[in-house]
């Protein structure tokens, strides 16, 4: 399907590619050009083999990008390396929805690693621990000494928290990360309660809950007047913006952008890190009586 008005079919602005007038610059422009030359080359019935170079460079172009950044991207710790290994070697039942594919990995974790230092964060909560990745990643950037800070994070499945507990343990830094086991909506209520309020907070746990955990954070204190929201799986594998049918999770995402775009109370961007990571500050800080 192509779009012709300049948004695509349940997107929130305009379209990238020929529509815009505008020459593709960025690696995902230009594979769409491509692609959508060759979609419109065999449309015209042109023979495939004919085709075959173009096709080379576009699969080398998608295929590149992701090894490329981790590349270029500093290296994990070796408490990380360590978790990431176990994570890909345990044996997650069929049955379960947990899976190694769940883990943030390299890149999003230095990402994250980054967020901390650059906000100078001291006081981190995650929303959806996994093997905790994520919240190792964080806790290494926190600040030493007696003004060091510390991560909360929230998981629902015991057995999964207890394994990254684990590898915490192995960890020097692994006392700074604070593990809350139940469902997140009620552990964000209970934080909520006590007046706890975060510098930095990250959200990776079911998509279907996305909407009340952005809820629970914006309208209550638990992010800082100067604090940062970030959203993981915001692109949700393309479904948010495709024109395909939507799963109860990408419906889900798309619903939570719409949200966030609609809530004068903050500005986001979205950025096409893995699968999306969308970041949400106050438009201005809030008053006591928001």
């Amino acid at each position: 399907m192509t779009a012709t008005s300049g948004t695509l079919p349940g997107t929130l602005g305009p379209a990238v590619g020929p529509e815009t007038g505008l020459r593709p610059v960025t690696p995902a422009g230009i594979l769409a050009e491509r692609l959508g030359d060759l979609v419109r080359r065999a449309e015209a019935g042109e023979d495939a083999a004919s085709m075959l170079t173009d096709l080379t460079r576009a699969h080398e172009l998608a295929a590149g990008l992701e090894p490329y950044v981790a590349a270029s991207t500093s290296p994990e710790s070796p408490a990380l390396a360590a978790l990431a290994a176990r994570t890909r070697e345990a044996a997650w039942s069929e049955e379960s929805p947990l899976e190694a594919e769940m883990l943030s990995g390299h890149v999003e974790g230095r990402f994250l690693r980054a967020l901390v230092r650059a906000t100078g964060a001291r006081r981190v909560l995650e929303v959806g621990m996994f093997t905790g990745y994520s919240a190792l990643a964080m806790a290494e950037a926190l600040p030493d000494g007696s003004g060091a800070g510390s991560v909360v994070a929230c998981e629902l499945d015991e057995g999964v928290a207890a394994f990254a507990r684990e590898c915490f343990d192995a960890s020097e830094v692994g006392g700074r990360i604070d593990v809350r086991v139940g469902p997140a909506s009620d552990t964000l209520a209970a934080l909520a309660d006590e007046g706890a309020s975060f510098d930095l907070v990250f959200v990776d746990a079911d998509k279907t809950g996305y909407a009340d955990y952005v809820r629970r954070v914006l309208d209550t204190p638990l992010l800082a007047p100067d604090g940062l929201l970030a959203l993981d799986n915001t692109l949700l594998q393309g479904e948010p913006y495709g024109a395909g049918v939507l799963s109860d999770n990408g419906r889900a995402i798309a619903d939570v952008n719409r949200l966030l775009a609609d809530d004068d109370r903050v500005e986001q961007v979205l950025l096409p890190l893995r699968d999306g990571v969308t970041l949400v500050q106050w438009a201005a800080a809030p008053t006591q009586e928001d």
